[in-house]
C-alpha cells in the first residue's frame, strides 16, 4: 500500500485499535485461477506479538482456504472511517482558491498465511465471541446459548474456522494531516455542519484539531 509520511500509522496499538473498530474485512488470497477475495468479521487476540492474529469463519462451500496458495501470503484488509472532503471546507478556497476535492479515509493491511481449522469447540468459541462482540451494545443482547444447542452443532457443521497469524502490518490514516492548520480546522467544521461527526471526530484524532 503506497502510504507517505504524512498519512503512515506505525503504533501497534493504534493499529490494533483500527482493526477492532472497523467492520467485516475484505480477505484476499492467492489461488491456482489467481485472486481470491471473501469478506467476513474477524476478531483479533493479540498474541504472538508484536501483530498478534486474525480469528474467524467462513461457509464450509467456500473454496477459500482450500484454494488458497500456502506458500504466498495472504492479504486481509481492514476499513475504518471514510468520507468525501470538498475543497469548500478549506479557507485556502477563498484565499488562493488552489484546493482540490480528496477522500480522507483509514486502510490497515495485515499479511499472514492462512490456516483452517474444524474442531467444534473451537468453533463454538469463535462464533460466541463474535457474537457477544456485536450484541452487547444491545440493551438485551442475544447469545448463541439462546439457540438450542442441536442446531448450533448443525450450524457449526456448516463452518470452517479461519486463522491469520500476522507476519506484517501496516496503516494509513489519511485525515487532513497533509493539509494547514485552518484547513484542518476548516474540515473538521464543515464534516460536523455535514453531519458527519464520526469523520470530523477521525480528524481531530489525526490532526489535534
Amino acid at each position: 500500500m503506497y502510504i507517505p509520511p504524512h498519512f503512515r500509522e506505525d503504533r501497534i496499538d493504534a493499529l490494533h485499535a483500527a482493526i477492532r473498530a472497523a467492520g467485516p474485512a475484505t480477505v484476499v488470497s492467492m489461488t491456482p485461477d489467481g485472486l481470491f477475495a471473501s469478506h467476513a468479521p474477524l476478531l483479533l487476540d493479540p498474541e504472538p506479538a508484536p501483530y498478534g492474529t486474525l480469528i474467524g469463519h467462513l461457509a464450509k462451500a467456500n473454496p477459500h482456504v482450500r484454494l488458497a496458495d500456502a506458500a504466498v501470503q495472504t492479504l486481509v484488509i481492514f476499513h475504518g472511517p471514510n468520507g468525501y472532503i470538498t475543497p469548500s471546507y478549506y479557507p485556502a478556497k477563498q484565499e488562493h482558491g488552489k484546493v482540490v476535492p480528496t477522500w480522507n479515509y483509514v486502510a490497515i493491511h495485515a499479511y499472514g498465511r492462512l490456516e483452517a481449522f474444524d474442531d467444534p469447540a473451537l468453533l463454538l468459541e469463535v462464533v460466541t465471541r463474535l457474537t457477544d462482540r456485536y450484541e452487547s451494545p444491545r440493551a438485551a443482547p442475544w447469545a448463541v446459548s439462546d439457540a438450542p444447542p442441536d442446531f448450533v452443532a448443525g450450524m457449526l457443521r456448516g463452518i470452517v474456522g479461519i486463522r491469520l497469524p500476522i507476519a506484517r502490518l501496516e496503516g494509513k490514516i489519511k485525515m487532513s494531516q497533509n493539509r494547514p492548520a485552518a484547513d484542518q480546522t476548516g474540515v473538521v467544521d464543515g464534516l460536523r455542519q455535514d453531519g458527519q461527526d464520526d469523520m470530523a471526530e477521525a480528524v481531530v484524532s489525526a490532526t489535534g484539531r
